[in-house]
Order: C-alpha cells, then sequence, then structure tokens
C-alpha cells in the first residue's frame, strides 16, 4: 500500500513563525506521525446509550440519525494492540475513520503495510494556523470608535431583535477548538457563564489533560465572540449557551500540529452532545495543493461532513489569505457541510481584504456568509482590538446558537440554509460575502419583503440598472462635529457615504465569471450591452437589502 505524501501551500495568516519537529531514532530512521486505516470493526459491540450524553442521543432520534451508525463502533483492540507494538508510540484512536495515529519509522511502516487488517496509512503533517490576532493592548476604557465598533459587532446580526424575543442562545450546546483558553476561568467576561455552570466539558487534545485554561489566548478572544460579556455589554450573541472547549493545537509554542486532535475532537463533541461546532481554524502545511481544497480530501473536511450527518452545526473561518499569495478558502472550510464565514470591514460591511476568497476547487459557492472581521474581544487580560475571520466565524456561530434557539424543530442542515437565506444579499451571493451579513429579523419576523430599490430594464441594444428615486444619493456637504484639544466643538464637512452597489455575472453552470462592488452616486449606475452576453448567463444585483437578477 502506497504511503500518501503531498504538498500544501499555508492557507491561513500565521499568528507565531514556528518549525516541524521529528523524532530522532536510535537507528538511522527518522519518525514522523502517520494514520494507519484499518479494513473492519468485525464483531465490534456497541452500545450507544452508555457511549453517548442524553443530548447526542435526543438529537439523533429527533432527527432520525442512526444511533448505532459503524462510524461510531470502537476501533478493534486487537488491532490497535498489533500496530501499538511496532511503533514508537501512539496517540489518538479515531473511530470515524477506523484508524490509529502513530509516531513511526519508514521501517516500522512497511511492516505495517504488510498487516492484513491494515487499509492504508497516510502522512499527518498538517499545520493548523489561527485566523486571527489581537492588534492593540487591552483597554478596559474603550475609546468611542472600539465602543461603535464592540457594538456594531453584534448589531450588524440583530442583536436587539433576538435578545427581544428573548433568544440569547439558551439549551444550545456550543463546542470551540482552539489552541487554549488561558483565564476563561477567571476572566469577568465570562462570569454568567461560570455561574450558571455553562462549561460543560473540557480537554486539551495535545497534553490529553483535562485544563484547557493556558497556551494561546486565541480560544479565549474566539468564546468571548460567542458568548461573552462585561457587565450590560455583550460581546457576543449567544451569552445564554453552554459550552464545551477542546484545546486543539499547540499554536505560537509549536505551530504544527496533526489533524488527528480535530478528528478526535469532532467524535467528542458529538459524543458529548455539542449542537454547533466553531472552529477559527485551518489545516494545510506539507499536505495539500489548492486544488485538493475540494471538501473531501483533508481528513478535517471529511470530519467536518461526517459530524453534519450526525446532526452538528460545523461553522469554521474562512481564512485569512485574501491578500497573500493563496488567496482561498482552506480547509475545513471548503467542506460542503460547513458553514464557512468570510470577513467584512466593521465601517463598509463589505470584503475585508485580508478575508479569504470562494470558490473552492470543485467550484462551490464559499463562504456562505459573512460578519464583521474587526472585532472587539474578550483576551488573556481584558478586552482587545483584534482582526481575522477567526471572530467572524464565532459571532456566526452565537447567532446561530440564538437562530436554533427560535426553532428546535430545524434540523442542522436546514439551519445552515436558513442562515443563508438570512443574509443580506441573499439570493445574490459572490465568492468575497457569500449571501452577506446573517439578519435575526429573519428568524423573528420571517424578515419582512423589501421594496424594491432599483430595476434592471431594456434600452435598445442595452441592459441598464436604474437606482428608484428615493435610494439615489444625495450628494452635498453634511456637518460633524469633533472635539478639539481644548474641549470644544468644531464643525468639520463630509461627504455623505456613497453606497455601495453588489453585482455579479453568473455563467450557465451557476459559477461566477466576475464580480464586483461598485459605489452608488447617481440614478444610472450600469449598462451592459446585450450582444457581449450569450444566452442563460445571468446579472444578479443587491442594493440595500434588495436583490434579483437578468436572464439572457
Amino acid at each position: 500500500m502506497k504511503i500518501k505524501k503531498t504538498l500544501c501551500t499555508v492557507l491561513l495568516v500565521s499568528i507565531a513563525c514556528g518549525y516541524h519537529i521529528t523524532y530522532a531514532q536510535q537507528t538511522d530512521y527518522i519518525a514522523s506521525k502517520y494514520l494507519v486505516m484499518f479494513t473492519d470493526k468485525d464483531g465490534v459491540e456497541f452500545d450507544p446509550f452508555t457511549y453517548f450524553d442524553v443530548k447526542t442521543i435526543e438529537r439523533r432520534i429527533k432527527f432520525g440519525i442512526p444511533l448505532d451508525d459503524i462510524t461510531d463502533y470502537p476501533v478493534k483492540q486487537n488491532y490497535v494492540d498489533a500496530v501499538s507494538k511496532m511503533v514508537d508510540s501512539t496517540t489518538q484512536t479515531l473511530r470515524w475513520f477506523n484508524a490509529l495515529a502513530v509516531i513511526a519509522t519508514t521501517e516500522q511502516l512497511a511492516s505495517i503495510e504488510q498487516l492484513p487488517f491494515v487499509k492504508e496509512v497516510n502522512e499527518l503533517n498538517s499545520k493548523a494556523v489561527l485566523a486571527g490576532v489581537p492588534t492593540d493592548e487591552f483597554n478596559r476604557n474603550l475609546t468611542p470608535y472600539n465602543k461603535e465598533m464592540l457594538e456594531g459587532q453584534t448589531n450588524a446580526l440583530g442583536l436587539k431583535e433576538f435578545h427581544e424575543a428573548g433568544f440569547d442562545g439558551k439549551g444550545v450546546r456550543v463546542a470551540i477548538f482552539d489552541a487554549g483558553f488561558p483565564t476563561v476561568d477567571i476572566n469577568p467576561a465570562f462570569e454568567h457563564i461560570r455561574k450558571d455552570n455553562r462549561i460543560l466539558k473540557t480537554h486539551d487534545f495535545v497534553r490529553n489533560k483535562e485544563d484547557v485554561y493556558r497556551a494561546s489566548g486565541h480560544g479565549t478572544m474566539v468564546m468571548s465572540c460567542i458568548g461573552g460579556k462585561f457587565g450590560d455589554t455583550l460581546i457576543g450573541l449567544a451569552t445564554g449557551a453552554e459550552f464545551m472547549l477542546a484545546r486543539t493545537e499547540r499554536a505560537s509554542i509549536e505551530p504544527f500540529s496533526e489533524e488527528e486532535n480535530w478528528l478526535a475532537a469532532v467524535e467528542w463533541a458529538d459524543k458529548n452532545g455539542a449542537d454547533i461546532i466553531n472552529s477559527s481554524l485551518g489545516y494545510t502545511k506539507h499536505r495539500y495543493f489548492p486544488e485538493q481544497m475540494d471538501g473531501k480530501t483533508s481528513f478535517v473536511s471529511r470530519a467536518a461532513n461526517l459530524a453534519a450527518s450526525k446532526g452538528l452545526l460545523v461553522v469554521n473561518a474562512a481564512g485569512n489569505e485574501g491578500s497573500g499569495s493563496w488567496k482561498y478558502v482552506g480547509t475545513p472550510a471548503d467542506a460542503d457541510s460547513v458553514l464557512s464565514v468570510g470577513g467584512v470591514d466593521h465601517q463598509t460591511h463589505y470584503h475585508t481584504s485580508f478575508s479569504s476568497y470562494g470558490p473552492t476547487a470543485d467550484g462551490r459557492m464559499k463562504p456562505n456568509v459573512c460578519a464583521y472581521g474587526h472585532v472587539i474581544a474578550s483576551g488573556k487580560s481584558g478586552l482587545e482590538k483584534t482582526q481575522g475571520t477567526s471572530f467572524a466565524s464565532p459571532l456566526i456561530a452565537g447567532f446561530a446558537a440564538c437562530a436554533w434557539q427560535s426553532n428546535g424543530n430545524l434540523s442542522n442542515m436546514e439551519l445552515f440554509k436558513e442562515i443563508e437565506k438570512s443574509g443580506t444579499l441573499y439570493p445574490y451571493f459572490d465568492y468575497a460575502h457569500g449571501f452577506g451579513i446573517p439578519q435575526a429579523s429573519y428568524f423573528i419576523d420571517n424578515m419582512k419583503e423589501v421594496d424594491a430599490t432599483f430595476i434592471i430594464d431594456e434600452y435598445g441594444d442595452y441592459i441598464k440598472i436604474l437606482i428608484n428615486d428615493e435610494y439615489v444619493p444625495a450628494d452635498f456637504d453634511m456637518l460633524n462635529f469633533e472635539d478639539t484639544e481644548l474641549g470644544e466643538l468644531k464643525k468639520v464637512p463630509y461627504k455623505e457615504p456613497k453606497p455601495k452597489l453588489f453585482y455579479s455575472i453568473e455563467l450557465e453552470d451557476g459559477s461566477l465569471e466576475t464580480y464586483y462592488v461598485v459605489s452608488v452616486d447617481q440614478k444610472e449606475v450600469l449598462e451592459f450591452k446585450k450582444y457581449d452576453f450569450r444566452p442563460g448567463k445571468k446579472i444578479n444585483v443587491s442594493f440595500k437589502g434588495y436583490s434579483t437578477s437578468y436572464e439572457f
């Protein structure tokens, strides 16, 4: 059996430099990490009622998901024992993949591959990189600018609508996969969660311990963007949710980590009753080519799709390579059943430069939705200004918890589709914004019909996009008041910001040829020559919440 060795480029923006760790042996061989996959689970017994949390059992029964799927059965112990005796050491045993992660030399692997119950061996040499970094030091007394950013990150999603309707994620269980959660056990941003004993499970898959309150503060900031708050100021929407915390990465200490920790964590999350998984991570190093970002090649994308088939909603950061050489979403954000989240600028509400683009290698739309990529989060010491799709993702995970609380009869994939439909751009989409920023009003009021803000009409040989009169922006100077150093107010003129119109050209197969965001400063925005378009092409347009199309 051939050992799979492929190459990839780093997807996401790293917060630290690192080096690959190998294991020198007394022989001439070097040991690396591999996933040994077995042929069968014949004769293995499994009792789901003693293995699963009651919440997992309830979820599966409610949505008709089997309790005894073969992927949930344990790995055959005699297979594990036999391989364990042949290698330097073992790490994770993975039920869903019927596999054992081992550290072994090439000489040892040659013997393992000859075993009749070994299906294949895959090298594990992936780099997990966090999709966000802090940019400012802690400042408990936020500036007006930062306070506005903090309020905007939740208000843009409809915090007021959800909370006035009584939805704060109560009863929804969120598992967070990250690189550490220092101070979560003492940080005042999570006092309301600790007070109610809503941190239900923790596990450090790097050290195989329960304590996760150490290492990188990235996970602390991510958790705050789901359910954190300071006093009455909310950082995330799902302040009433339950939490499970999994440390799956070494982050800045030893940034090379294997997918196996993510694979083990997703089984753990399912077993212990998680409803939603938030992962602000991406896996790449020395494994994949860009064309393999197809949602079915990487182990983590396959595991994420398996999790979705078992009823979990998986939310993942799109990545921060929009302004780098890679450009596109990584894995598991490439998975079909993963709700992938891009980042938008907090002032303009359209794509921020670092946010990774779609589509996937096989042409599917990604990201699915977007949220603020520039936020205020609670780190180790308090509130920090930070940026990255790492923080857009948990904002959406918190949104999803509230949306699911509003309608518990939705399955995970029904909720996935409803979140897409709630986007500010839907049914318009592109590869930078997906369907836009989800809106709570959709789940509260079914998002009332938006009046038409523009028309697409034929004028001879041309197609024109015309803004309706009441939405044509005024072009005049306005007055703003700023504080001077002496505490006096002075008048400062400025032009009213021009609103943005989104449009895309869609091909016959549903993929996009191109897409743009343009400023609107007059009634006639765009015109197209009819003979430039062959039959079947479409122009999709969205402006101020209204979207429509014109097909040639």
